[in-house]
């Protein structure tokens, strides 16, 4: 199975510019009034969706800073603030909400362009505690523009990813649950690969179908073009 960090940092970026303009092409074909009306995430309508995309390139930013300054400068202030952040977001004019967006955007990449090769290594911690090299917010923002765009719920599917995509959040997915102690006895059969164990304990659910259904299910966006009927799967993040 390929994995996405091992391919070289231009390639890796190529897939965090395409999907963020999967997202772009997803959003422009939102009026303003669509903005108004529910994601596929629980609580969130699309104008929350969009202020957590924006500002999370925004903190996406500060661990770039922080790699190339060596100052510390957390994704967000706390779990509260982000939240917060998010809340107040969502209040902004239609469109603000997009040129939020389209700011951000630009300076990620920008900081992307311009990180000193030595500073991609650099360790610096994310929103969940993990210390990881810098190099991980390509595939942090990969994440979140390819599964964002289905969560608008207008027309994009996980069948549109690139097959590095799905199976490197397969990988991620599944290494998650296992660091968590979830999705005991889960087994994904995917069509062409070899079964994934999530444990190593008793065989309690199968969860078969193609690629993109199986990652669509692991993600919590639905069981779509699955085999059989399935569970809720094991919450990832």
């Amino acid at each position: 199975m390929s994995a996405f960090a091992d391919l070289p940092r231009s390639e890796r970026l190529l897939v965090a510019r395409r999907g963020t303009a999967y997202f772009a092409q997803r959003l422009a074909e939102l009026t303003d009034d669509d903005l108004d009306r529910d994601t596929l995430l629980t609580g969130w309508t699309r104008r929350h969706l969009l202020a957590h995309v924006g500002y999370n390139a925004a903190a996406l930013c500060r661990l770039l800073d922080w790699a190339a300054t060596g100052v510390e400068m957390p994704m967000y202030e706390s779990p509260e603030a982000r939240a917060r952040e998010i809340e107040e977001g969502a209040t902004l004019s239609a469109a603000a909400l997009r040129n939020l967006f389209d700011h951000t955007v630009a300076r990620l990449d920008e900081k992307w362009r311009h990180l000193p090769d030595a500073a991609w290594q650099a360790q610096v911690r994310t929103a969940q505690g993990r210390v990881v090299p810098a190099a991980e917010t390509v595939w942090m923002r990969c994440r979140e523009v390819w599964i964002h765009a289905v969560d608008l719920d207008n027309g994009a599917q996980f069948g549109d990813f690139p097959d590095i995509m799905l199976q490197s959040l397969l990988t991620d997915i599944v290494g998650m649950w296992r660091r968590k102690n979830r999705g005991d006895g889960i087994v994904l059969e995917v069509t062409g690969m070899a079964p994934v164990a999530v444990s190593d304990g008793p065989q309690k659910q199968v969860i078969s179908g193609p690629l993109a259904s199986v990652v669509r299910w692991a993600a919590g966006r639905g069981a779509v073009g699955l085999t059989d009927e399935v569970p809720d799967p094991p919450p990832w993040l």
